[in-house]
C-alpha cells in the first residue's frame, strides 16, 4: 500500500479494539505536526497492532499504562527473538507516543509517581524561583537539582525535617561536592544552597544564621578570567555558512544574526514570539532574566534575516514563537535545551572553523569586546547586554590587552 497520509488514516479506520475512536485523530495530529506520510503510515501500523493486542487482552483504556506496553514488548521477543535492538526501541517509541497522546486527551490516567519528601520540597522550591524570583528555566532547574543533592544526601528518601539542619550539614556537603567541581562550578552550588536555605527562611523552618553558615567559594572574582569571544572572521564566516535556499539555513543566519549584532542569551532567542517584532518601529521586544522586558532597536541586517525566515523559512503552525524546530514535530525550540548551541556548532563546523569554543555566548562576549574597542564606555556596553552589575561588565576592561600594557610601569632595574 502506498504510505500517504490517506492510507494511514484508512489504516487505522480498521481498528476495532479499545482505540476505536482515537486512532483518528493521533493520525490527525501528527499531520498537524508535519511528521513525513511514510513516518505517519509507521506510526499508524504501530498503533493498529497494539490496538489488536489490547483486544486480545481485553485491556480498559482507562487502565493502560507503562506496563502494558513492557508486556506487549515482551511478547514481541518470544515470537521473534530475531528482530533487531533498533527495530524494538522504534516500536517502544511509537507506542509511548500514542500513550501520552491518550493521556494529553484525558483518556487514560496520567502516569503515577512516586515522589520523595524531598522532590516535593524542590517542587515547592522551583515555583518559588519562578514566581518570586524569576529566575531563567535552566537556573531554576539547576538550583533545584543542587537542593535536591542536599536534602537526599541528609535526610535520603525519609521525612524532611529542615529544623534539625546545622550549620555543619551544609559545609559538609559544600566540601564533598568540592572534591569534584572547579571553582566556578562550586560557586554555582554554593549559590543555590544559599538561595535554597532562603526559601526555608521565608517559609520560617530555618533561622538566618544557617543561611550565613555556608562557606563562601574563592573565585578570584577580582581577576576574572578573559571572556571567550569568537573573532569577527570567524563569526561572519559561520553566518555565511548558512544555506539561504532552506528553511534551516534561513532559521540558523537570523539565529547567529541575533547573536552577534544584539548579544542575545540563548534562552532570550528561544522565548522570542511573533508579536516581539515591532517592524513598525524597527524593535524587538526581548525577555531578559529576572522577567525583565525591554526594546533593542533591529538592525537592517537582522530584520531582513527574520522576515526571510518568516516568508520562506518558518514552517505552518499555529506555535507563536518566533523560531521552530525545523522537524517533525514542529513546535519551538524546547526552554532549557542546548538548540542555539547547536546551530552555533553546525555552523562552525559548516565554515570549516576551528574555534576554541563551540557554545552560543561567544557571539555575545564578542560583541562586547568589539563596542569596547570602538571606544564604548563599559556603561554604554552592560547597557547594551542588560548587565544589572557593573561587575559583569568589568571583565571587558582586560580584553584590550595592547592598551593595558602601554599603562603598566617600567620594571626597576629592566631595559630601558
Amino acid at each position: 500500500m502506498e504510505r500517504s497520509y490517506e492510507s494511514a488514516a484508512a489504516l487505522v479506520r480498521r481498528a476495532a479494539g479499545p482505540l476505536t475512536g482515537h486512532l483518528g485523530p493521533f493520525v490527525a495530529s501528527l499531520i498537524d505536526q508535519q511528521y513525513a506520510a511514510s513516518v505517519v503510515y509507521i506510526k499508524a501500523r504501530h498503533a493498529l497492532a497494539f490496538d489488536r493486542w489490547l483486544a486480545r487482552r481485553r485491556v480498559a483504556l482507562a487502565d493502560l499504562g507503562e506496563v502494558h506496553i513492557e508486556q506487549y514488548q515482551r511478547r514481541s521477543r518470544r515470537r521473534h527473538p530475531s528482530i533487531r535492538a533498533e527495530t524494538r526501541r522504534r516500536e517502544w517509541y511509537e507506542v509511548t507516543q500514542l500513550l501520552q497522546f491518550l493521556r494529553g486527551h484525558g483518556v487514560c490516567e496520567a502516569a503515577r509517581v512516586d515522589s520523595t519528601p524531598a522532590d516535593d520540597l524542590t517542587a515547592g522550591f522551583g515555583k518559588y524561583l519562578q514566581d518570586q524570583q524569576g529566575l531563567a528555566t535552566t537556573s531554576i532547574e539547576r538550583y533545584r537539582t543542587v537542593a535536591w543533592q542536599f536534602l537526599h544526601e541528609r535526610f535520603g528518601t525519609g521525612e524532611v525535617d529542615l529544623r534539625v539542619l546545622r550549620p555543619m550539614d551544609a559545609t559538609e556537603f559544600v566540601q564533598h561536592q568540592a572534591k569534584r567541581m572547579q571553582p566556578p562550578a562550586l560557586k554555582c552550588v554554593v549559590n543555590a544552597i544559599r538561595s535554597f536555605l532562603r526559601y526555608a527562611q521565608y517559609r520560617g523552618e530555618v533561622a538566618p544564621e544557617l543561611v550565613a553558615a555556608v562557606p563562601a567559594v574563592a573565585t578570584w572574582t577580582t581577576t576574572p578570567p578573559l571572556p571567550r569571544a569568537i573573532s569577527a572572521e570567524h563569526a561572519q564566516c559561520a553566518i555565511d555558512s548558512c544555506d539561504l535556499r532552506t528553511p534551516l539555513g534561513l532559521r540558523d543566519r537570523a539565529v547567529l544574526l541575533l547573536l552577534a549584532r544584539l548579544g542575545l542569551r540563548a534562552h532570550e532567542i528561544i522565548a522570542l514570539q511573533l508579536e516581539d517584532c515591532d517592524w513598525d518601529a524597527g524593535c524587538l521586544r526581548v525577555r531578559s532574566k529576572g522577567g525583565r522586558e525591554c526594546l533593542l532597536p533591529m538592525p537592517i541586517d537582522v530584520g531582513e534575516a527574520i522576515a526571510a525566515y518568516l516568508e520562506r523559512g518558518r514552517p505552518v503552525s499555529t506555535d507563536r514563537h518566533l523560531f521552530l524546530r525545523s522537524k517533525a514535530p514542529i513546535h519551538a525550540l524546547m526552554e532549557g535545551s542546548d538548540a542555539i548551541g547547536s546551530i552555533v556548532r553546525y555552523a562552525l563546523r559548516r565554515a570549516k572553523v576551528d574555534a576554541p569554543h563551540r557554545g552560543s555566548h561567544q557571539f555575545r562576549h564578542a560583541l562586547a569586546v568589539r563596542m569596547f574597542k570602538q571606544g564604548a564606555s563599559l556603561a554604554e556596553i552592560g547597557e547594551v547586554l542588560r548587565h544589572r552589575s557593573p561587575q559583569s561588565t568589568s571583565i571587558y576592561a582586560r580584553v584590550d590587552i595592547s592598551s593595558l600594557r602601554s599603562l603598566a610601569l617600567p620594571w626597576p632595574g629592566g631595559a630601558r
